[in-house]
């Protein structure tokens, strides 16, 4: 009889995890961006650079005066289009990743300290968040842009010194809670020191966030970046970058679509696949949305 209970027994089956669409999206198109920006010397067909005004607003290749040599057409000085998007892309990727590690860094480490020790520490760091948090980007940008000049440094600084505020309240937020739990109290009971606590505890406690909020602020600092070039207050030409085709081509709307339509099209989609990704591990490595 017990033999027979027990194949009558329903199996408990696990459900499969469904792989989300937005997440393999997301990553392919970034992978597809990145291998293209750090292989952009073997991959682009000319100097982006080279002028060639004999060639000068070639429409892409599939229109009429389209040429196979130049696949997405040329710009009003004759340069190959497909090879600016590819160098463009080392630029506005690179600034947007370094600007956002730095920017998490003093970020992270501002807002440990905070949400940590509290006290003159935590009132301290949080008058100089909201002192940041009232000036506009812009006027804080231009600001710094015109005492030390246009150039790749000054750009990765000021992105990385204007958005370190908001991971430091996040990582604060979360620190307050944490620090109040059972395991932080036995760890300080057995006599860890501050900063132990603080690097084996309490920050690894508080990495979701920081995750998430990374990946979230990388598609902000390409669109920052984007638009520093657009204003000329990035870096600045002959180097292309995406912000700084785009502000190139809104003189030719009319008569050459593709100079602006198609750096706008790439910012469009690396900032849409930076998104979907954040979002799909915002909901994975959170567990409050899992209900």
């Amino acid at each position: 009889m017990s033999v027979i209970a027990d194949a009558a027994a329903p199996v408990a089956i696990r459900p499969r995890r469904r792989v989300s669409f937005r997440a393999v999206f997301g990553l392919s198109v970034l992978l597809v961006m990145g291998a293209s920006a750090v292989l952009a010397p073997q991959l682009a067909p000319w100097d982006p650079a080279k002028q060639m005004l004999m060639k000068r607003l070639r429409p892409p290749m599939w229109q009429e005066r389209g040429l196979r040599e130049h696949p997405l057409g040329t710009d009003h000085l004759g340069r190959d289009i497909l090879s600016r998007l590819l160098y463009g892309g080392r630029i506005s990727l690179g600034v947007g990743l370094t600007a956002v590690t730095l920017s998490a860094l003093l970020g992270v480490t501002l807002g440990l300290l905070a949400g940590f020790f509290g006290g003159r520490a935590d009132a301290l760091i949080m008058r100089i968040v909201d002192v940041f948090l009232a000036i506009p980007y812009i006027l804080l940008v231009m600001g710094v842009v015109f005492a030390l000049g246009p150039s790749l440094l000054t750009v990765i600084l000021v992105m990385g010194a204007t958005r370190w505020v908001h991971f430091a309240r996040v990582v604060r937020a979360d620190v307050l809670s944490i620090r109040e739990r059972e395991f932080v109290a036995g760890a300080r009971a057995r006599g860890n020191r501050a900063l132990r606590l603080l690097l084996r505890h309490v920050l690894p406690n508080a990495l979701t966030p920081i995750i998430v909020m990374t990946t979230l602020e990388l598609a902000f600092m390409i669109i920052y970046e984007s638009a520093l070039s657009f204003l000329g207050l990035g870096v600045q030409p002959p180097t292309p970058t995406w912000g700084w085709m785009l502000s190139d081509g809104r003189n030719y709307l009319a008569t050459a679509w593709w100079l602006a339509t198609l750096p706008g099209l790439t910012i469009m989609l690396t900032v849409l696949a930076v998104n979907l990704l954040g979002d799909w591990l915002r909901d994975t490595l959170d567990p409050r949305l899992k209900v």
